[in-house]
């Protein structure tokens, strides 16, 4: 019963930064969405995700669907994920920006800054064992948040490396990978990616 409440709670919790996120005006982004009659993307997955993953902000199937990394990007992630025999459901996966920024183009500081209170709420909620980054923004950002700023460089010679951290009283192991969209441009950096991935066994 107990562990029900618990659950209950957790989803209390993101029902409130969802409805937040929705109402968000004073994003940039909003606008593009009510414009567009997009979605944010809040985030899918287990509440009690051991693994956390990080993106950096929703694409066009994202923001139609409302679901992160349900378009081309996210048919290499499951197939990362399969091929590390873990499953999709027992893994918490989101972005650092919750709105799509115009023709994909890269998240501004500005726009990270308006939506990593939310994230931060996330990671709260989940307290995940293993947080996952996706791509270099939100691996500068975890890696600069958690007191890792020092340990890291960019991205090309960070992947595939695990740091150690708290956040809280809890232990968390920060994984900066490839985005898997760089598989989607290079079919050839797919090994690389897999590679990268058993890191989360």
């Amino acid at each position: 019963m107990l562990f029900k409440i618990k659950i209950m709670n957790k989803k209390e919790e993101m029902d409130k930064i969802e409805k937040e996120i929705l109402n968000l005006k004073k994003s940039p982004l909003y606008k593009e969405r009510i414009l567009n009659k997009m979605l944010p993307v809040i985030g899918e997955g287990s509440l009690n995700a051991k693994i956390f993953f990080i993106g950096e902000a929703p694409g066009k199937k994202e923001s139609e669907t409302g679901k992160p990394f349900c378009g081309a990007s996210g048919k290499i992630l499951d197939e990362l994920l399969d091929y590390i025999k873990l499953d999709r459901k027992k893994v918490y996966v989101t972005n650092i920006v919750k709105d799509r920024p115009p023709k994909n183009r890269d998240p501004k500081p500005e726009e990270i800054e308006i939506y990593v209170p939310f994230l931060d709420k996330q990671i709260e909620i989940i307290k995940p064992k293993i947080i996952a980054t996706l791509g270099r923004f939100s691996m500068e950002y975890i890696m600069n948040r958690y007191g890792l700023s020092k340990e890291y460089d960019v991205i090309s010679k960070t992947h595939g490396k695990v740091f150690s951290t708290k956040i809280g009283k809890h232990n968390v192991t920060i994984a900066p990978l490839y985005h898997p969209a760089v598989a989607v441009y290079n079919r050839n950096k797919l090994p690389e990616l897999k590679k990268d991935f058993k890191v989360l066994k």
